[in-house]
């Protein structure tokens, strides 16, 4: 056998390994674990699932499924029943520097939020990058778990991004901050997207539907907030942040409507919403009065306000008021303190004033609201409380110098927030 022979033989044998060992690896389960492997070693993460298919003609696609993501020996920071991602081959022959994708969709994807949040401190800046998704995002039955509250129940629906161009969401989603659970349907609108990444501000819009509820009471409400929006490491600020509802209260058989305006510094961060300094503008129906307000808000487990501000007049119907107070049509200047559960059932500190009449108080808001909506009024309130006028008119007598207290034995002495 010459040797030209022996080569070309050596040759084909070649080949035929090439081929063989090329028609292993472009197996699903070998190219997924490939794809995988090198993806991982370019974030710093184990990436593994459970089985995939891919397809490279046109526009490459891979499909994986029961897809786990963590830092080598971590937590994971990312579980998903299904991947779908579709991108050009240009991104694929970029290695990394163009970060364009035509598709991503994520079903059942659940995230870490503090395994995330370890992960990206330990990312350069430079890799802290938005994709282009020129085709957009879905998700379906998302979940966000924190350690003390979580965001399940997750649809989104993104048509496009680009990091520098304005973009839209569609979101669904339930927060869960127990007791308190607050559903949501929000349309999201973004000025500049890469800046959530940054940690510069952008401007945020969201128009939609949400409902506050707790045990036996809900606030169901469309909302309109806006503002410049910047997410820090483990908190949101919108500053300032202009809100508005149209809500109603409901409990039991109770229905109370109101309008609420809100404008101020806000800031979500330990499960909490802060409003502080706000302004705050109420047009109510029924027992809610109508008043203007300027102090702080806090909702969270626990429902902070301290309000200062003016009741525009007496609603009609609260009980009428005597003569001289209930003839006066001055607005009622107030100071408001409350500190407990959100529904308002604990105690309350109250102090009112009309022209030189003045009221201080303690009661619980569903108690008095109860008593007002009652068939066969009580003739005394459910309140601690003191009130001082100069004069007081009653059926066949005026009073001078009055001074009257009130005592509800169900109130705890000297109790309050």
């Amino acid at each position: 056998m010459d040797r030209r022979r022996i080569v070309l033989i050596v040759i084909a044998v070649a080949l035929l390994l090439l081929v063989l060992l090329l028609r292993v690896a472009l197996q699903p389960e070998h190219a997924t674990r490939l794809i995988l492997d090198q993806a991982g070693k370019a974030l710093g993460l184990e990436i593994t699932a459970a089985s995939g298919e891919y397809r490279l003609r046109g526009t490459p696609q891979l499909v994986l499924h029961d897809v786990v993501a963590r830092e080598p020996g971590g937590t994971p920071l990312l579980r998903a029943k299904r991947i779908y991602l579709s991108l050009p081959w240009s991104t694929i022959r970029a290695r990394g520097s163009d970060l364009t994708v035509q598709r991503i969709e994520l079903d059942g994807p659940r995230f870490d939020l503090p395994a995330y949040q370890h992960w990206v401190a330990t990312r350069p800046p430079s890799a802290r990058r938005i994709p282009t998704l020129t085709d957009g995002l879905r998700i379906r039955d998302g979940r966000i778990d924190n350690d003390d509250w979580k965001v399940d129940g997750i649809d989104a629906d993104l048509p496009s991004l680009h990091p520098d161009r304005p973009a839209k969401v569609r979101l669904r989603a339930r927060y869960l901050d127990p007791p308190i659970t607050i559903p949501v349907d929000l349309a999201v609108a973004l000025s500049h997207p890469s800046a959530l990444t940054t940690g510069a501000a952008t401007g945020f819009a969201t128009r939609g539907r949400i409902a506050i509820e707790r045990g036996e009471w809900r606030l169901p409400a469309m909302i309109a907030l806006s503002g410049p929006l910047q997410l820090g490491k483990d908190d949101l600020r919108i500053t300032p942040a202009h809100l508005g509802l149209a809500a109603r209260y409901e409990s039991g058989k109770t229905a109370l409507p109101f309008a609420l305006g809100l404008h101020g510094p806000l800031r979500f961060d330990e499960a909490t919403w802060v409003l502080a300094p706000v302004g705050v503008a109420v047009h109510g129906q029924g027992p809610i009065p109508t008043f203007n307000a300027r102090g702080a808000l806090a909702l969270g487990r626990r429902l902070v306000l301290q309000l200062d501000g003016r009741i525009a007049q007496w609603p009609e119907t609260w009980p009428v008021l005597p003569a001289p107070i209930g003839q006066s049509t001055s607005a009622l200047p107030f100071v408001l303190h409350y500190i407990g559960r959100p529904d308002l059932s604990e105690i309350a500190t109250l102090h009112l004033e009309r022209d030189t009449t003045v009221f201080d108080g303690r009661f619980r808001l569903p108690d008095v609201v109860a008593w007002i909506n009652a068939d066969k009024l009580s003739p005394l309130p459910p309140l601690d409380g003191h009130v001082t006028t100069p004069r007081l008119e009653i059926p066949g007598a005026q009073l001078e110098g009055v001074e009257v207290s009130i005592d509800d034995p169900a109130l705890p002495d000297g109790a309050g927030p």
